[in-house]
């Protein structure tokens, strides 16, 4: 008979294994050395320790839900009390039992977030409620009322969910708040006929002197005019639909007669600034010589120089300033990447964590290559060749993670 301390193997080769209740049989072993038994049922111990380790890993490594975690371990509980095995079963049910309290622990976390989620619903969704009402009660722009109505109701529905009883109350008030609106601007619509006539005369002043504004030349002043005029246009109100057709089209008409010699103008003087765009495309060639940004705050001296330089130049045509200055934005934006790169990278925090990623990669490869040795100098080649898969996908992830680290240095 061969014992361990935490099992044997009787002289009938039946295999025991010892608990805190006492021995109970875990299998029989005829064939070989009662130690090989006992080996054999130490592996099937170390593989539930192995669960119960990578259980207690994701439990406090990853946000694993408490239903799911709890499942987990009521089956590998299960599996602990029922196992052919031999090892320290009471010390693994105790480490279940440890999970057991940190799953309910983090289960009334979640129901206090969950409770906490509900009250800012409850908080977004009064608030809705009371915009809408006075909305409802005050506004006297329609369009944007109705516009701002119509955008509560989508923020209603993307809120989350609260109680029944208080959503239905909630959204009973936002309801009549857009009842309440919709009855005042049709009230306020159907008065409107009375005030067309009016709004007929003023626009009828705003096109004559439009019309007046045509063939100035007063570029500057003009313009500005026809902006108060636009917005003189637009604070008037709307005439019947025949009226503010044709005195649309004769207002435009002599905006556009404006806007059209302007621009001709304008055209002529910009043949006069190709000069400046010539300056320019000179010293976006200089700028292009930042690129590739290889020190971020010597190409951000040299930028500012530059910029100097092209603010000096002044104005080109108006064909070649999207160009221009779209080049110029190109290469700010390059050397404001390389300014975040090189941010990244003197990031001690993020620095740490690639190093610690690092090292936690670095001690398993550690384990795991003495596990395989251990597998291959005791001629287990299951355990063998899982070891092996479980190096190489370790070692891919330490490449990738040096990789990482490397672009701190």
């Amino acid at each position: 008979m061969s014992t361990d301390p935490w099992g044997r193997v009787d002289d009938d080769g039946t295999v025991y294994v010892r608990t805190a209740e006492g021995e109970r049989a875990v299998g029989s072993w005829q064939a070989g050395e009662p130690e090989e038994a006992l080996a054999y049922f130490h592996r099937k111990y170390d593989e539930l320790a192995t669960q119960v380790e990578l259980l207690e890993q994701r439990l406090r490594g990853t946000d694993l839900p408490p239903a799911q975690a709890e499942a987990s371990i009521v089956k590998l509980r299960e599996a602990v009390t029922d196992a052919h095995a031999v090892g320290d079963l009471d010390a693994l049910l105790a480490r279940l039992g440890s999970l057991t309290e940190l799953v309910a622990k983090r289960r009334e976390e979640v129901r206090a977030a969950r409770d906490a989620a509900r009250a800012e619903a409850r908080a977004v969704k009064e608030r809705i409620v009371a915009e809408a009402e006075r909305i409802a009660e005050d506004a006297t722009h329609w369009k944007a009322g109705g516009e701002r109505l119509r955008q509560l109701v989508e923020e209603w529905k993307a809120a989350d969910r609260i109680d029944r009883v208080t959503e239905a109350a909630l959204w009973k008030r936002l309801s009549a708040a857009r009842t309440a609106f919709a009855k005042r601007r049709k009230a306020y619509f159907a008065g409107l006929d009375e005030q067309r006539e009016g709004v007929r005369a003023a626009k009828e002043r705003i096109v004559a002197e439009a019309e007046a504004l045509a063939d100035s030349t007063d570029w500057g002043a003009t313009a500005s005019a026809y902006r108060e005029l636009m917005r003189q246009w637009k604070a008037a109100g709307r005439a019947s639909r025949e009226a503010e057709d044709e005195l649309w089209a004769r207002f435009k008409a002599a905006q556009d007669q404006f806007f059209q010699a302007r621009s001709a103008v304008f055209a002529e003087r910009d043949a006069s600034l190709r000069e400046n765009a010539e300056a320019k495309e000179l010293i976006l060639a200089d700028a292009e010589k930042i690129l590739p940004v290889t020190d971020a705050r010597a190409a951000r001296a040299a930028l500012r120089h530059i910029l100097e330089r092209w603010e000096a130049v002044g104005p080109v045509p108006r064909e070649m300033r999207d160009r221009l200055e779209g080049g110029l934005r190109r290469i700010d934006d390059a050397v404001r990447k390389a300014e975040e790169a090189e941010w990244k990278r003197s990031n001690p925090e993020a620095r740490a964590r690639a190093q610690d990623t690092v090292n936690q990669l670095r001690r398993s490869i550690e384990q795991l290559e003495a596990r395989l040795a251990k597998a291959r100098a005791a001629g287990r080649e299951k355990d063998v060749k899982e070891s092996e898969e479980a190096l190489t996908a370790r070692r891919s992830w330490l490449e990738e993670a040096e990789r990482t680290l490397a672009e701190f240095s």
